[in-house]
């Protein structure tokens, strides 16, 4: 039965591949970063252990994104079924066999997305292998990552879907009557702004008398400000978005950017996920750009060059980061929005016959995921920017480049999602042109 539902019709082929697509390109970009990894793991010198040490944050970065990832593709997989998984239920399938054959199928998506990431892997090696570290490229052979490693990717990317699976699918009835989200968007209490601008507070003051302690008060402080304000972020985000999308829906002067505000409003919680993962990179980048630039400019007054290199590796490290974590966050808003036009197929049809453009409704969509995205990428860089204040001032002055540098790769980085936004309008144009019940 599984197969008799998953097997791809011509109508449905671009929905089928767009998970697949997505988890083939994260499959990929992993792999890359693991054989980077990898690389740093064949040295025994003395500077070996802080590569190795910021090679396994920049994977721990791109764990958030791909579990999102892993969610959207579950949610797409009911929800592109709606009419044949409500005519099981009507013919006595139970909701937990037929969630199981929803969580099965994202399995199988994720599971041929994996192997063709890893099959793509393979053309990312020579490029990878060409990236300079320490004064000289990685090298091709360094980064080929051996058998067992590739087939543990392969099933830890599925193994992720399936967790993903059946944790989104806890907010999908799969009922007689149809597919719906269950919508659970709780009050938020301005408490939250206030516990926010506290936790920043102490934070900025910490970082501000980091050179008065030995080296354990050094890194208790670095760690209490850093996952104090990434946890803070989590926190003060939904409420955030919220507030700015009650306050253009108030001051709304065209249809799209209503649309917009209100469709946020249903649940600012969920607008916050779809792009959560880009607060922390966006936090990381301005926190450790900052850091990475006053390095490179102490070294290069004091003539150290293994300062110098460690500086410029960590900013080519850092970027590389910056880069692949917002192609994840693109592939899953691609992914979400292909879910959200499926899920108001029959209401785009329906604005569509009343007279709305496409086009109308086309930015009424980009705004629901851009708005957010702006907010999270600039609100968290701007927080970052305040708790490191002083060194941000001083990095500024010393070394105004890298900080351009940054701010260009943030930027690059919120191009590649709204280039994920434009993959899905062809759906969005069926959606609209479609017969009701068509879709």
């Amino acid at each position: 039965m599984t197969w008799l539902l998953a097997r791809p019709t011509r109508d449905s082929l671009g929905v089928t591949a767009l998970p697949i697509v997505a988890f083939g390109i994260v499959t990929a970009l992993l792999l890359a970063v693991l054989g980077g990894a990898q690389a740093f793991w064949r040295w025994d010198d003395d500077m070996a252990l802080t590569y190795q040490a910021l090679a396994v944050l920049a994977l721990t970065l791109l764990l958030v994104p791909l579990a999102t990832l892993g969610g959207s593709a579950a949610r797409l997989s009911a929800r592109r079924r709606d009419d044949r998984l409500s005519t099981l239920r009507l013919l006595g399938a139970t909701p937990a066999a037929v969630g199981a054959m929803t969580v099965i199928e994202s399995a199988a998506l994720a599971l041929i997305g994996a192997v063709l990431g890893t099959a793509a892997s393979f053309g990312l090696a020579p490029i990878i292998g060409a990236i300079p570290f320490r004064g000289e490229p990685l090298g091709f052979s360094n980064v080929l990552l051996p058998l067992p490693v590739l087939l543990g990717a392969i099933v830890g990317v599925v193994a992720i879907a399936v967790v993903s699976a059946v944790i989104g699918l806890r907010r999908v009835t799969i009922s007689p009557l149809g597919v719906r989200t269950r919508q659970e968007a709780p009050r938020m209490s301005w408490v939250r702004a206030l516990v926010a601008v506290a936790v920043v507070a102490l934070a900025a003051i910490g970082m501000s008398v980091l050179g008065m302690g030995g080296a354990a008060v050094v890194l208790l402080i670095l760690a209490a400000g850093f996952g104090g304000t990434i946890a803070v972020l989590n926190l003060v985000g939904p409420w955030v978005i919220g507030l700015v999308a009650r306050g253009r829906a108030r001051r709304a002067q065209t249809p799209q950017k209503l649309l917009a505000a209100r469709a946020i409003l249903e649940s600012p919680q969920a607008a916050w996920r779809q792009v959560s993962g880009t607060a922390m990179v966006s936090f990381m980048a301005v926190f450790a750009g900052t850091g990475t630039a006053l390095l490179d400019a102490l070294s290069a007054s004091d003539g150290d060059a293994d300062t110098r290199m460690l500086a410029t590796d960590i900013g080519t490290g850092l970027t590389i980061t910056v880069v692949i974590s917002f192609l994840m966050v693109a592939c899953s808003v691609g992914v979400n929005q292909a879910a959200g036009i499926l899920d108001r197929a029959e209401l785009y049809a329906s604005l569509h016959r009343l007279g709305m453009p496409e086009a109308t409704a086309d930015a009424a969509r980009r705004g629901t995921v851009m708005v957010p995205l702006l907010i999270t990428s600039i609100g968290s860089a701007v927080i970052a920017a305040i708790v490191v204040f002083p060194l941000t001032g001083i990095a500024l002055i010393v070394a105004p480049l890298s900080l351009l540098v940054i701010a260009g790769v943030l930027a690059a980085g919120i191009l590649l999602v709204r280039l994920g936004l434009l993959a899905t309008r062809p759906l969005l144009r069926r959606a609209s042109l479609a017969t009701p019940g068509a879709v």
